[in-house]
């Protein structure tokens, strides 16, 4: 029976970054464990760790204790890897199956959704390099038949990038019951294959969240990409970005999947979209051709790292292409006198974090899954989270956001992670607030609260 859920109804104006389609805005305050936190899921399990030996700034104690938070906070489960320099330390705490109890590991494999983009624009970079592609070139010079009309003359590669095409995200017409009935929606596209070009399609037929030239983040811009890739190296996008991206940075557990299963040790993952789903269903199981080279990819948070070491040190891309790669756009309109505290470059953005410095990455979010991945500039310190609960937040009836501890406690446990001072609290004491006044991207939502309005 199609339902709606009564707090689904975010206030457009509350929810002021519109052109920030798939993020969450939460002004408020971050500490480790709110006070009036959720309780925890039952099955309680505290964090496992490990660590590489070597000389860096890495609080071991502080780490545990910031990671926990985020599960003690309402989190089911969540695993990590925190690399500086040559030391590394990986954490789990709570559940990957909260029907059994199963713990989290480290090491699990996850879906990373639009970190998947990074890898995408890599590919695409060295295209650039080798001279096949152009960034400033009209995309309708490569792929005619698909992008036709004024768009494909006046939209470039770059702009398919940095997400400042005007062309609509696909996954509201993909899944059109997500409006009414979410969970039949989800359920009844869980073994469906769609076509790339299906999906451009069904983007380019949709209303554009923004102009031609403001950024307005949507997947279709890289399955365009993906295509293009296609049409220039004669290979599925898939098979190069594996054989020229992954490989090249030795990742040993990151891959398109072939099916609608994980095929490693990974968790449970629940997806709750904003409470219409309740209780939160598993949707670990998945068709991912909906997302192709927009979001399908799986991967561990040590390879997460790896890659984005990599990257950042030159080593996937050369100088000039890493430069495009980290030449950004506001990811959308500061007040007047502020700075934009995130800004989007090609498949690569950067945040300003409550430390006052500024780390660089992509966060990812498919059903059920969450994926956050940062580093320095210099690629020397990074760290990566995995988490299985998705669209956790809360709305009141007249769309204000309610109080989040779970958003709160992610964004502290990696704002320490980054910065090397991990936010810790003696227990039954109230945490010392860090104002964020940023848009969270806690990770990328694939539905924003506001386009469940009824």
């Amino acid at each position: 029976m199609p339902h709606t859920h009564p707090s689904l109804r975010p206030d457009r104006r509350r929810v002021r970054l519109a052109t920030v389609a798939s993020t969450v805005l939460l002004s408020l305050a971050v500490g480790v464990l709110p006070a009036g936190a959720a309780a925890p899921p039952s099955h309680s399990v505290p964090a496992a760790a490990s660590t590489v030996s070597g000389t860096s700034d890495l609080d071991r104690k502080a780490l545990r204790a910031s990671l926990d938070a985020f599960h003690q906070a309402g989190m089911y489960g969540a695993y990590t890897s925190v690399r500086d320099g040559s030391e590394r330390w990986r954490g789990a705490t709570g559940v990957a199956d909260i029907g059994t109890g199963r713990p989290m590991r480290p090491d699990y494999e996850h879906r990373i959704g639009s970190i998947t983009k990074t890898f995408t624009s890599v590919a695409v970079l060295q295209q650039v390099a080798k001279g096949r592609i152009d960034l400033d070139a009209p995309v309708g010079d490569y792929l005619p038949e698909l992008v036709p009309g004024e768009r494909g003359r006046k939209v470039t590669v770059r702009m398919l990038l940095n997400h400042t095409s005007g062309i609509a995200d696909y996954i509201l017409p993909a899944f059109p019951k997500l409006l009414t009935d979410p969970q039949g929606a989800l359920d009844e596209g869980r073994f469906r294959e769609l076509a790339p070009e299906q999906l451009v399609r069904l983007g380019l037929e949709a209303e554009p969240q923004a102009p031609r030239g403001t950024y307005a983040y949507a997947n279709t811009n890289y399955i365009i990409a993906g295509l293009l890739l296609k049409k220039v190296t004669g290979q599925e996008p898939e098979s190069y970005i594996t054989e020229h991206v992954i490989r090249k940075a030795g990742l040993r557990h990151t891959y398109f999947p072939r099916s609608a299963r994980i095929r490693g040790p990974h968790a449970k993952m629940y997806e709750s979209l904003y409470g219409a789903i309740e209780p939160a269903r598993d949707y670990s199981v998945y068709n991912m051709s909906w997302a192709g080279t927009a979001g399908a990819m799986v991967s561990t948070m040590n390879d997460l790292n790896d890659f984005y070491r990599q990257l950042l040190g030159g080593k996937l891309i050369g100088a000039a292409e890493l430069r495009e790669m980290k030449t950004t756009v506001p990811a959308y309109e500061p007040e007047e006198g502020q700075e934009a505290a995130m800004r989007y470059g090609l498949g690569l953005y950067t945040l300003k974090m409550p430390d006052g410095g500024w780390y660089w990455g992509h966060d990812g979010g498919v059903f059920g899954a969450g994926t956050w991945a940062l580093s320095t500039q210099d690629g020397r310190r990074q760290a990566a989270i995995g988490y299985n609960l998705m669209k956790y937040e809360r709305y009141a009836e007249d769309g204000t956001p309610l109080p989040d501890p779970i958003g709160q406690a992610l964004f502290a446990y990696m704002s320490g992670a980054l910065s090397g001072t991990p936010a810790e609290r003696a227990p039954g004491t109230a945490p010392v607030p860090v104002p964020v006044p940023l848009p969270l991207p806690v990770p990328q939502r694939l539905i924003a609260p506001e386009q469940l309005r009824r």
